[in-house]
């Protein structure tokens, strides 16, 4: 019998309606009584974290449930994470760089529906998340929705009512559960060394998505504002230039203050490729500009706040590429 730790936090799983309408009111240990098969593979401590609805959470939130996995790490052989699902994959994705090479598993999971309610995936996907936590192979963090197990890097919600709400982006998911068993399709080594915690984040990073007709003066924000941005561009990358090349030296001004601009894409699979095209590579040769490649918006959201966090500027770039849980490929 696993000793794993449930840490709840809200969202639609532990829901009900209210007068203004669905939100988080059922606590930690009221969920488990909705599931009692989870007592036939785990003794379970059920610990509140918080009770909110998941598009309240920030990096704050992250760093307490990191705190949590850290002060029980050695007397758990697991951790379920229950979570709204509207952040659930930038939350996973935070955990995967505040907690790093861990050989226990941190599993999230929620629902579309309540578990209160008569008709709905929050029982199934509770007693698949605690029947994943429980294997002997399962470790590091991950998204188990819908039967499906996900890297905690590589999650993304592409549905907003379906039960299947997340997707696995430019990499596999790695495995399965039937009939609460798992059926790897990727198997993972254990680490052998020490797990890593980092209890900082730098929420100084801002999210751009470029749309035809942007005007280069958003960077009055920026420039105050932010240690570093995001630049979700169209296509393989590249910014636009609507005369006098207004944004491009703006962005390479702001690279060159000691701040980091990354570009992604607005395309949801098979990522960035800047030096596609010459405006890319053009990007490419201003110092602090680097590239999510194929990393999801969520991971490349929350390593940004992570790197500029706990590392000297001198360090980011270099760390920025070096892959954690496949975030990068």
């Amino acid at each position: 019998m696993k000793k794993i730790m449930l840490i709840a936090t809200g969202g639609t799983i532990a829901s009900k309606n209210t007068e203004g309408g669905l939100a988080p009111a059922i606590a930690s240990d009221e969920l488990l009584d909705f599931v009692p098969e989870i007592s036939t593979v785990a003794d379970v401590t059920a610990v509140q974290a918080f009770n909110l609805d998941s598009t309240n959470i920030c990096a704050a939130h992250w760093l307490e449930i990191a705190r949590l996995i850290r002060a029980n790490y050695t007397a758990f052989d697991g951790f379920v994470v229950t979570h709204g699902t509207d952040t659930m994959a930038y939350s996973a994705a935070a955990l995967s760089y505040l907690a790093q090479g861990l050989d226990k598993p941190v599993v999230f999971t929620g629902s579309q529906k309540s578990v209160y309610l008569r008709d709905t995936d929050a029982r199934k996907n509770l007693a698949d998340a605690f029947f994943y936590c429980a294997d002997g192979d399962a470790a590091g963090v991950k998204i188990v929705f819908d039967g499906k197990i996900i890297l905690g890097t590589r999650a993304k919600k592409t549905r907003t009512r379906s039960y299947n709400a997340f997707t696995s982006i430019d990499y596999p998911e790695i495995g399965i559960l039937r009939e609460g068993s798992p059926y790897y399709y990727i198997r993972e080594e254990k680490p052998r060394t020490e797990p890593v915690f980092y209890a900082k984040m730098n929420e100084r990073v801002f999210v751009l998505k470029l749309f035809p007709g942007i005007s280069a003066d958003v960077f009055d924000y920026f420039d105050g504002h932010c240690d570093g941005l995001i630049v979700e561009s169209f296509g393989a990358g590249g910014v636009p230039d609507y005369g006098g090349d207004a944004f491009f030296k703006r962005m390479k001004k702001f690279a060159e203050g000691g701040k980091f601009v990354v570009f992604t894409t607005q395309v949801e699979r098979e990522g960035s490729a800047l030096a596609k095209y010459a405006v890319g590579r053009k990007l490419l040769d201003c110092g602090n500009v680097l590239e999510a490649r194929s990393m999801t918006l969520e991971a490349t959201l929350t390593k940004m706040m992570w790197l500029l966090g706990n590392f000297a500027p001198r360090e980011i770039a270099e760390r920025f590429y070096l892959p954690v849980q496949k975030d990068i490929i």
